[in-house]
């Protein structure tokens, strides 16, 4: 518990120098954390990554591979070897452009109850967010006032 301190104004029994009461034994809950794994996804310019949260077993405990059932190998696979948890995921822009994952590419790292997963960005999948970056910047902003419809 937290201990929470409330204020009130107008009352007669006024501490300190303003006209606030101050009562230092409200107590609020705080939430509890939950101990499922967060699974969020944080990219590079140079690498996918995944962070989950929540998984405090040792670094050995993990494995990440390709799946085997995929007939196109473009999926991920993590798994613990004491079967807490199970997860497949896939990288939507390797999807996008039809490439195979490669498993020498996968990296896992483990700190603070934090397994990091990352996958080393294929030359294609760079060349194609630099097209993407380069084609917003050419993108002019418009200013206030510049809108092309007119309020009826």
């Amino acid at each position: 518990c937290v201990c929470v301190c409330e204020s009130t104004r107008g009352s007669e029994e006024a501490v300190g120098s303003g006209n606030k009461l101050f009562s230092p034994f409200f107590f609020a809950p705080l939430p509890r954390l939950s101990p499922q794994p967060v699974f969020v996804r944080t990219d590079s310019k140079d690498c996918f990554e995944w962070r989950v949260r929540n998984m405090p077993y040792p670094l050995e405990t993990y494995s990440v591979t390709v799946d085997s059932d995929e007939p196109q190998g473009r999926r991920l696979v993590l798994r613990t070897t004491n079967k807490k948890y199970f997860k497949r995921f896939d990288i939507a822009e390797m999807m996008r452009l039809g490439l195979a994952l490669d498993s020498a590419s996968l990296h896992l790292t483990h700190a603070n109850n934090t397994l990091i997963i990352s996958y080393d960005k294929p030359k294609e999948v760079r060349d194609m967010e630099q097209a993407l970056r380069r084609q917003r910047a050419g993108i002019k902003a418009a200013k206030e006032g510049e809108a092309d419809c007119n309020p009826s």
